[in-house]
């Protein structure tokens, strides 16, 4: 018989403080790898593992619409944006992102422009005296590239505060104060510059090729054959260019790994390219982003005798189920290796969501981060330079972390890509 617990003190206070290890350390406590608690002032049901994956993402149990809080619409997915729509809604806007971000023509061409910015970013770097942030320039490399491919480019010099307010945005979307209000002024300012794009395209007044993603985007008809608003086709570009410079996370955690574990380095500069997914993916289950995912129970809800009333919060954790020793075995140490033993199962590696990305809420992007990450990482292992003292430290109660410094290196002034 499904068991009914309704926890009395609200954990959104601690799931803020604690961070990434909030819901893992309750759920090694958990019987099943399901959790009562209750966050956001409604009662919740965590879950983790291959099948809650796959519960977790079945919509006739779990909805998207109404599940978002506020606070994350107005900074990291945007009000109106796919992430929120359920059912016919949803596979239709779903369509237009797996039209523009899956085919291999298209992720090959953005990773052409992003190779192609950072190759012109590391000359300059050799240039300059001193260090250079790691993160800080994958950033605007990201940005400038992918800004190029969409068919946006920003204007002459605003590359840097573009990468600035789309980087906030992923920033300050689990936090309260500074960072928070920092990623709420971002979105606003980029929705502000994008709508008017959407509508001079839609007029005529503006001219850009008909396969680009700004093309896409402001002609997409939603079901019913309604065309959104401009700020709503804002945020849907904006959800196209906000996760791909996400990677820059990942770049940062990149060059994390090659200093901690520098046999990597040979083996990536090697060129194989099967070693370079398997690091990619154990960059990508290793280092902490996203803690988890959560939905709205559409129903009344059960899973292995724990039970959630309709509308309550169902969370699945994404950080712990990366780190769980029942499927990777030591989950904390870096170990490239065991993707070539095995290759992840769907629902197994869940950076990014589970599910089937075509037809569920997997992010349709995640090929892009695959190959983006396998184009630079390749390139920063064979980048000639040395990493100076600096605090590599990755807080685990910051959301979403990365190494405090941003990873400095310093790199030789004939320093080059290939």
């Amino acid at each position: 018989m499904p068991h009914h617990r309704r926890p009395l003190l609200d954990r959104t206070a601690l799931l803020l403080a604690e961070g990434y290890a909030w819901l893992p350390d309750r759920m090694r406590r958990a019987p099943d790898h399901a959790l009562h608690t209750r966050v956001l002032g409604r009662q919740a049901l965590a879950l983790r593992g291959p099948e809650a994956v796959r519960f977790f993402y079945d919509e006739r149990y779990v909805h998207r619409h109404g599940a978002v809080p506020e606070p994350v619409l107005s900074t990291l997915f945007g009000h109106g944006a796919v992430h929120t729509l359920d059912g016919e809604e949803h596979r239709v806007r779903k369509r237009m992102f797996l039209s523009l971000l899956t085919p291999p023509d298209r992720v090959a061409d953005l990773v052409a422009h992003v190779t192609a910015a950072w190759d012109e970013a590391v000359e300059s770097w050799a240039r300059r005296r001193g260090a250079v942030v790691l993160f800080d320039e994958a950033a605007q490399v990201l940005t400038a590239g992918v800004c190029r491919w969409a068919g946006v480019p920003p204007e002459a010099g605003r590359v840097a505060a573009v990468a600035r307010d789309l980087v906030a945005m992923v920033d300050g979307f689990a936090t309260l104060g500074p960072r928070h209000w920092r990623a709420r002024t971002a979105r606003r300012r980029c929705e502000k510059w994008l709508a008017p794009l959407v509508e001079d395209v839609r007029s005529g007044a503006l001219t850009v090729p008909e396969d680009s993603v700004l093309a896409a985007v402001a002609r997409h008809r939603d079901a019913g054959d309604r065309m959104p608003g401009p700020r709503t086709a804002a945020v849907e570009l904006l959800n196209v260019l906000r996760p791909t410079v996400a990677i820059a996370w990942y770049v940062a955690f990149a060059g994390h790994a090659l200093h901690r574990w520098p046999a990597n380095r040979d083996r990536l500069r090697e060129g194989d390219a099967e070693y370079t997914t398997a690091f990619v993916h154990e960059l990508r289950r290793f280092y902490p982003f996203a803690p988890f995912s959560g939905g709205r129970a559409a129903t009344g809800l059960s899973w292995r005798g724990a039970a959630v009333p309709a509308g309550g919060v169902v969370l699945l954790d994404i950080y712990g189920q990366n780190h769980d020793p029942g499927l990777w075995g030591d989950p904390y140490g870096f170990r490239p290796g065991r993707f070539l033993e095995r290759p992840p199962e769907r629902d197994e590696l869940i950076p990014q969501g589970g599910g089937d990305a075509s037809a569920g809420h997997r992010c349709p992007g995640e090929a892009i981060t695959v190959a983006v990450l396998e184009a630079l990482a390749v390139r920063l292992a064979r980048l000639d330079y040395r990493v100076p003292p600096q605090d590599l430290g990755i807080p685990l109660r910051r959301v979403p972390s990365r190494p405090r410094s941003g990873v400095l290196i310093e790199p030789a002034p004939s320093a080059g890509s290939p």
